[in-house]
């Protein structure tokens, strides 16, 4: 464990979970986008990062999480959470609730505990990497833990 001490590090500390702590820093982005540049900086698959996504259903706001290679399909988000019609948040909202600045949203140690759902492709791993609360800044846990710490519903919500 690492000595960070973001909201998402205290709480995977707290809750007694294994985890590890990467610092990308400001990776070469190129044409691919962040998150494969993050998965390269890491020296592993993009299908093991996990980005944090901030929707609104009914003004109420969710979380997805999805890996970073690919897109969050908003109608199965509502659908997991047996809703109709999912649309992505604003991100000063976004921001507000979680505490988060955007590019760094962590699933984990958010202001306010938001309905999260994450991808049917995480259990599947032996761990994932999202963000650890800032941009640059990855944690990497047992993707079970994950979905216990945030209460996560599992279903498949990436396209």
């Amino acid at each position: 464990m690492s000595g960070t001490g973001t909201p998402a590090s205290v709480a995977a500390r707290r809750a007694g979970v294994e985890f590890s702590i990467h610092d990308v820093g400001t990776p070469d982005v190129g044409t691919e986008g962040y998150g494969p540049a993050v998965a390269a900086a890491l020296g592993v698959d993009p299908a093991r990062v996990f980005k944090t996504l901030v929707a609104e259903i009914d003004s109420d706001l969710v979380v997805g999480i999805v890996p970073v290679a690919l897109s969050l399909d908003l109608k199965a988000l509502a659908a997991a959470l047996g809703r109709k019609r999912a649309v992505m948040s604003e991100p000063m909202r976004a921001e507000r609730a979680t505490g988060y600045v955007r590019g760094g949203i962590s699933p984990l140690g958010q202001r306010r505990r938001l309905p999260t759902v994450i991808d049917a492709s995480a259990p599947t791993l032996p761990s994932i990497y999202v963000s650890a609360g800032r941009r640059g800044l990855e944690l990497e846990l047992a993707p079970t833990d994950l979905i216990r710490l945030v209460g996560a519903t599992v279903a498949a919500i990436a396209r």
